[in-house]
């Protein structure tokens, strides 16, 4: 299995951040007079509700949908904060930062089209339950997601980056000097292009852009490596065998006792809900909170434990799609691992022959599909059991957890130093990997610093022996058959 990574709290459950600064439910509601067949004193005690009584406990369990603070919870009260642990580099002190070559997954974004579809449907059901106190309320609420928003970035997400900006800048400030090179390549959607452009705003206009001053490189091959890789497509992304486990989890004794409650709220026979409507609601709860600060009337819906559920079913799909599920999942990111490395190498060498550092910051903004491959590839989060449709509970201090890892503007950062005064020539060149701005511990030390030596040895076999077209390549077999994978 995996080495732990540092402070990530693995083990035990994260405590959500704090719901400091949450409107209540009477804040979001629509200002009309309750609909008929819901009693004023039901209407009145729901936009009475504290924010505690609707979500408390559930923001820890929104999986990809998850704000950035559940992972920094000193973020709520300062944005700009390098939280208790950024002084803890370990570093001697005659290191010196060469390069930072950060990979990012974009901010805070609306929901996708086919989600706000789904949404929809389900809202216009309930207007249907007039005589359900819970259906009532839930349809009163304002259905203000249209589907042009398809998952762009909301401005809480242009936030995000901008102060991720400014925290990296402050913690690494000989690399942020005036006019250092920053290189800035994105993924083409537009989701991640305006978390580009947010992120060069949020560090002002000192630095200059690498390569021609167009601001951003749109660079698919490394941040969707994932849509080039004919194996994974095919046999992954649209295969539904692959899929088998979050299909049997579906329909498991878990998520049947969270489909009867739901069903049972909202005075609706069982049959008319499945596992994907349950989820569209839990979900807005989390892109309700995490797009407007507010506690959602769909988020009283669940329990703590339901959300648990939830939150498996959200990293089932991610370990077998993105994960540790199938090895094309990770060896897909290969490409972008070698990539991550041929730069630190040009540092070395250039550092080595008393060069300028040509590329000291290095910024590429992707999604979740970008990083939890290349975790997965790194090895870290690894359980020694898989994750399946009949092992929920014991798998409840599992590491694989994807709002843990992989919450909006999520940023894996490699950074390379140059170390005088050593004992040996190869602790001349050191690197650290932080992980949401907190160290990572690595698999072949438990340390959060390691030689570039050392650490190039460890990765030897994925960094020789790892080809991104032969990896990719379609087997002459059924696509059904997932275990070729």
């Amino acid at each position: 299995s995996g080495a732990r990574p540092a402070r990530l709290g693995e083990g035990r459950r994260p405590r959500p951040a704090p719901s400091c600064g949450l409107r209540t439910v009477a804040a979001m509601a629509p200002r009309r007079a309750p609909r008929a067949g819901i009693s004023a004193a039901f209407f009145l005690l729901l936009l009475l509700l504290p924010p505690a009584t609707a979500s408390a406990g559930l923001s820890g369990y929104f999986g990809t949908k998850s704000r950035y603070e559940e992972v920094n919870p000193h973020l709520v009260r300062d944005p700009l904060s390098l939280g208790p642990t950024a002084a803890e580099s370990r570093l001697p002190a005659a290191c010196a930062p060469l390069q930072l070559r950060a990979v990012l997954r974009h901010g805070t974004r609306y929901p996708t089209a086919g989600q706000i579809r789904r949404l929809g449907q389900l809202h216009a059901r309930l207007g249907r339950q007039p005589a359900c106190p819970a259906a009532a309320a839930l349809a009163a609420w304002h259905m203000w997601y249209e589907e042009s928003l398809d998952g762009r970035l909301a401005p809480q997400g242009r936030r995000d980056m901008e102060h991720l900006a400014r925290r990296l800048a402050a913690r690494f400030p000989a690399l942020f000097a005036a006019r250092r090179r920053l290189e800035l390549a994105s993924s083409s959607k537009h989701r991640c292009l305006q978390s580009s452009a947010a992120f060069r705003a949020g560090l002002g206009p000192a630095l200059s852009l690498g390569g021609e001053e167009m601001g951003v490189e749109v660079n698919d091959s490394l941040m969707r490596f994932f849509d080039h890789c004919a194996k994974f497509v095919t046999m992954v992304e649209e295969n539904d065998a692959a899929m088998g486990q979050v299909n049997a989890f579906k329909e498991g004794p878990e998520m049947k006792k969270v489909l009867a409650k739901v069903a049972s709220a909202l005075c609706l026979p069982v049959e008319e809900l499945n596992a994907d409507l349950v989820q569209v609601a839990f979900l807005t709860c989390s892109y309700e909170l995490a797009i407007k600060n507010v506690t959602s009337p769909w988020c009283s819906l669940f329990s703590e434990e339901d959300a648990k559920v939830l939150e498996y079913l959200n990293d089932l799909k991610q370990y077998w799609k993105r994960g540790y599920g199938y090895d094309i999942n990770s060896r897909s990111s290969c490409i972008l691992f070698q990539d991550i490395f041929q730069h630190l190498d040009k540092a070395v060498e250039e550092s080595k022959s008393s060069k300028p550092i040509s590329s000291p910051l290095i910024v590429q903004v992707g999604h979740a599909e970008t990083l939890q491959p290349l975790l997965a590839l790194m090895g870290f989060f690894k359980d020694d059991e898989p994750l399946k449709a009949n092992n929920y509970a014991r798998q409840t201090h599992r590491k694989f957890r994807s709002g843990q890892i992989v919450p909006y503007a999520a940023n894996l950062v490699f950074v390379l130093y140059h170390c005088d005064q050593v004992n040996a020539s190869k602790e001349e060149y050191q690197v650290q990997i932080l992980l949401n701005e907190k160290l990572m511990s690595f698999h072949h030390s438990n340390e959060t610093i390691s030689t570039y030596v050392d650490l190039k040895d460890y990765y030897k076999d994925i960094l020789e022996n790892c080809h991104f077209k032969e990896e990719c390549e379609l087997p002459n077999v059924n696509i059904t058959a997932v275990d070729e994978l």
